[in-house]
Order: structure tokens, then sequence, then C-alpha cells
């Protein structure tokens, strides 16, 4: 039997009600709201502990469940019983895991009107949300691109050379600039930048893409600025989020690389963007090559290309290289296909440590039909089991604005661990 034994006054005193409900040789279970009382439960006697009425005694009730209740409940050593606002799979399973050794879930199972106005607010809020406009920019190494995004369209754009000055009084108005004319039209910003960015501090991963302050305070400067909540992400992260959310990924575990001047990546696993502990998951194009010591990104990128290219006497960019490819130039076809192998071997290397549904390649190289066919014939040599299924990108230039976007509307899909 459950009574109310909380420090309200009640016609008949809880002392009295537990010793009749033991009389009859009954379990008593009370019912409180406070720590306090439930220690004065335990010390009273009662077998069992009830979080029910957390909330229901005073001011205002949350509509979160009082799952701190639970956890110090559970240290008193009596069963707890989760009770109150428990209406869905996932608050019974913390419930669970702060200590109760069962749940109440009775109005989300026996009152339809509480459970249709969920689903009716959920679904109102989702559609006022995917409503709301987002100022996105991606800032890359070569160039700068603001977008007036609402969903999944990109309503207008305007792309401009990266200003080398990053961080300067100069850059930030050069942002204002590229949005002045659609001031007004957003709620919320949105930033997806080449580099590391860790806790709104971005700082850069290869000074030869872009020279970044280090712990650069963006998020801090673009508020400041806009005067609008901000979000921020690594570039590759935030088209990661938008290639699994509209296009390539197909909401599917995936790796999104993209490869052109660097290379860069993000890992969705479970629905979620996997950032890291130091905001480095993803960033393939970081990783150690053994022999040469070097980075990925520098041996077989757009850029390493070009390097390599130099070295020889050759000067030419990744497109000269390529088009040199096509023509049958030896020189050509030994730096692309150098790249596509050491490429394929990283990509096994992935698969075999994430074991993602696929990998969806991006950027200028990676989405290059000549590259993907080497890549593809390198990775002919891996064991079936290790090779990776990919795929390409389709949102191209727009899936960082995209991924960034939707993470600023709903502030939810990260997982910094």
């Amino acid at each position: 039997m459950a009574v109310d034994a909380t420090a309200r006054t009640r016609p008949v005193p809880v002392d009295r009600l537990l010793h009749a409900i033991h009389a009859h040789g009954c379990i008593a279970m009370a019912d409180v709201a406070t720590f306090q009382e439930a220690q004065a439960a335990v010390g009273m006697g009662f077998d069992i502990l009830g979080t029910t009425l957390s909330g229901y005694t005073g001011g205002p009730v949350s509509e979160a469940p009082d799952l701190d209740l639970v956890a110090a409940c559970a240290t008193l050593g009596k069963p707890v019983v989760a009770e109150g606002r428990y209406n869905s799979p996932d608050l019974a399973k913390k419930a669970i895991i702060h200590g109760a050794d069962a749940v109440c879930a009775d109005s989300a199972i026996t009152r339809t009107e509480y459970i249709t106005g969920w689903f009716a607010d959920a679904i109102a809020q989702a559609a006022l949300t995917d409503a709301e406009a987002v100022l996105a920019f991606d800032i890359g190494g070569t160039k700068t691109l603001a977008a007036l995004v609402r969903g999944r369209t990109i309503l207008e754009k305007q792309v401009v050379r990266t200003d080398c000055n990053v961080g300067t009084d100069r850059w930030m108005e050069s942002l204002a600039l590229l949005a002045a004319e659609w001031e007004g039209a957003y709620d919320r910003i949105g930033a997806a930048v080449t580099g590391l960015v860790r806790d709104g501090h971005w700082s850069t991963l290869n000074p030869d893409t872009l020279p970044i302050p280090e712990a650069f305070p963006l998020m801090e400067k673009l508020a400041k600025r806009f005067k609008c909540p901000v979000a921020i992400c690594n570039d590759a992260q935030a088209a990661a989020w938008g290639e699994y959310v509209y296009s390539a990924g197909e909401r599917q575990d995936m790796i999104f690389l993209t490869i052109s001047s660097g290379i860069d990546g993000g890992i969705i696993s479970g629905g979620r963007l996997m950032v890291g502990a130091r905001g480095l998951a993803g960033s393939l194009g970081q990783t150690l090559w053994p022999r040469a010591r070097e980075r990925l990104e520098t041996l077989a990128s757009g850029f390493g290309m070009s390097l390599a290219a130099s070295a020889i006497g050759r000067p030419a960019d990744a497109r000269q290289t390529f088009e040199a490819a096509e023509r049958g130039e030896e020189w050509a076809n030994s730096i692309v296909q150098g790249a596509a192998e050491k490429l394929a071997v990283s990509l096994a290397n992935l698969q075999a440590l994430i074991d993602p549904e696929r990998i969806v390649l991006g950027g200028g190289v990676g989405r290059a039909p000549a590259f993907h066919t080497l890549l593809w014939s390198a990775l002919l040599q891996v064991g079936e089991r290790m090779r990776p299924r990919l795929v390409p990108a389709r949102l191209a230039a727009g899936s960082g604005v995209l991924g960034i976007s939707d993470i600023a509307r709903h502030e939810w899909p990260i997982e910094r661990r």
C-alpha cells in the first residue's frame, strides 16, 4: 500500500498509517517529494520509497522527472520506485541507471489525451524549428560561403575568397558584410569551419590550409556581432551531418570524407555526430603515414598532389595534374595513383576501426570520377571484409551549410565523447 509520506499535514498521521499497513501484513510504500522526507520514511520503517510527489507539493512542476531524487533515495538501502512524469522508454531507462528498482509510467499508458498531446506538441515544435531560418557560414581554406537556410533549402547564398586575416576585426566585418542584406531574416547562426573546434574555440589543424589564431573564441565573437544563438562545428563534421540527414548518408551509420585541397571527415554513429574529446573525430587527413612520417593530407590531397608535382619540376595544381593524367602523362599518373593507393589503405583501416555502413566521399578530388575509379581499383586489393562501401556525396558545396544549419536549429546531434 502506498501513502502520502510528505511533510504536509494529512487527516491521519503518516506513522499511524504505516502501523496499520504493517498490522495487516502488507508492504508499505512512502510517496515522497524530497530526500529529507525519504530519510524520515526510512526511519519510520517504510519498505519502499516512491518519488511520486516530487514537484507536486508546492512551486512550479517540472516537465522532466526528478532523477536526482531517484539517485538520492537509492542510497538509503530501500527499493525505489521512480514515479512522476516518466513518459518515454528513454526516461524509464534513465531512472534505472540512476538507481530505481522499478518505474511507474501510468499516465503515459492510460491517459490518451496526454499521449496525443505529446505527439501534437512534438510535431508542431518540429515544424516550427524547421521553419526557422539560419544564417550559415562555411569557412574553408580558400573560400567562404554564406547562406540563408531554411530546412533543407538554401534560400540565398554568396561566396567569396577566404580572407587570410582570420580573427581580426576586419575579418569579422567581412562576414557581417556578406550577410548584411539578410539582416532580420534569420533566428540563429551556424558556422562550419576548417580546423579544430572545441568548446566554442577555433584552432588550426594544418597551418598550411588556413592560419587561425590558437583557440580563437569564434562562438563568442559571432554571438556578440550578430546577437543570435550560435553553433559552430568543423566543416567536414558539419558536411557529414548534412549528408546524413538530407542525402547520401540516408540516416545510416557513415563516415564522410572530403578530399580536396585537404582531407577531413566526420563520423555519424547511432544517429549522433561524433566530435570526440578533443574535437578530432574524423580527421583522417591528420593521420600519419608511417614511412614518410607525414600527414596523409600532405601526401594524398589536392594540395599534396601539387607539392608532389612541384617536387619533380612539374608545377601543377590538382586539376592540372588530373588533366595530365587523362592525357596519359606518366608523371601525373604516378602522382594520382600514389594518392589513391594511400587513401585506399586509410579507408580500409577506417572500415576496420569504425565499421560504418558506408563511406561517403566528397570534395573536388573525392568526387572526381577518374579518382574514384583509381581508388576502387586499389581497394580491390583489400580483403572483402575490410573493403568499405563507397558512395559519392550528393550535396556538393551545400553539405556544410545544410549540416550546420540543422545542428544550429536542433542543438542536439553532437556526441562529444
